[in-house]
């Protein structure tokens, strides 16, 4: 199982000089990825912030990861994940092959659906149907990377005769992930995507069975499922060790360690260490020297080496 790393861009420790480092560091390692997520407003509602203080300040993941490709040179740069509704498939298209050519083909694009009802309000597109959006975006996007002369009519994108270029240095193009939990989700994952991602709030314990999922919608479309990437978002959590009834990726370094293993096992390709999502870490009012320190520890003691 191949390791990443969580690039900060949420909260008071995502600033440029520790993006910088710790990817930089993460490279010096071994890490193969370095990950962002997207969030793209958060709703003022009575309860209070939506969906946990990790939200409430995020920087753009395209943008972050463009700033990282001058600053590195081996590691791959992730985005898990940009939500198709945000987007004309050709604004994305060339929002990716952009960082492709700029990263040296060092990209890995995750794609999902968006889940927060404020942001598709906020972005003029309507809640429904949205499995049946992300399937024709995905083949027009792919025909925007793909096609020297593009040519799309469908239900909810029309593209007319044209060409997009530069093209991504990776060919076809970066790898297409998609996210989502619902079984739709995984299926489709299976049937047009080449890989796919978890999100922040799944059961880690459960990921055998999504994985499981994919898997046989891949073999019922003709496809291998050993070819797909299966990347799991570890939302580490360093604590000291110990902790009775912990939750997985919650302790010290050596309980997490053994996480990892029973990630590996049950068909995760792939796993991020992602700080973003530990509250201490990735809100506004956390101690960036703290976080900062606790990144360190993580990066270090879980090196692939």
């Amino acid at each position: 199982m191949e390791l990443g790393f969580g690039v900060p861009v949420s909260g008071s420790w995502a600033t440029p000089g520790n993006q910088v480092r710790l990817v930089r560091r993460a490279e010096e390692l071994g890490y193969r990825t370095a990950w962002t997520f997207q969030r793209l407003l958060v709703p003022v509602r009575p309860e209070g912030v939506a969906a946990g203080e990790m939200y409430r300040s995020v920087l753009d993941p395209i943008v972050t990861l463009a700033c990282l490709a001058g600053q590195t040179s081996t590691i791959r740069l992730g985005v898990a994940v940009v939500n198709m509704p945000f987007y004309a498939p050709a604004v994305l298209a060339k929002q990716l092959a952009t960082l492709d050519v700029l990263s040296g083909g060092r990209l890995d694009a995750g794609l999902g659906l968006g889940w927060l009802p404020e942001e598709l309000r906020a972005v003029g597109v309507p809640a429904r149907e949205r499995g049946a959006r992300a399937e024709e975006f995905l083949r027009a996007l792919r025909r925007l990377l793909d096609d020297e002369v593009v040519e799309f009519h469908g239900r909810f994108y029309d593209i007319p005769p044209a060409r997009m270029e530069p093209k991504p240095v990776q060919r076809p193009h970066p790898p297409l992930l998609l996210g989502g939990g619902a079984e739709a989700a995984l299926r489709r994952a299976g049937r047009l995507a080449d890989g796919w991602v978890s999100g922040s709030r799944f059961d880690l314990a459960r990921l055998g069975g999504m994985i499981g999922t994919i898997r046989q919608a891949a073999a019922d479309a003709g496809r291998d499922p050993d070819a797909l990437r299966y990347v799991a978002r570890g939302s580490v959590r360093l604590r000291p060790g110990g902790a009775a009834g912990r939750p997985p990726l919650m302790g010290s370094v050596e309980e997490i360690r053994g996480d990892l293993d029973r990630l590996r096992d049950q068909g995760v390709t792939e796993t991020f260490l992602d700080l973003n999502f530990d509250p201490e870490v990735g809100s506004p009012d956390a101690d960036p020297a703290e976080s900062l320190r606790r990144a360190h520890a993580v990066l270090e003691g879980l090196a692939p080496s």
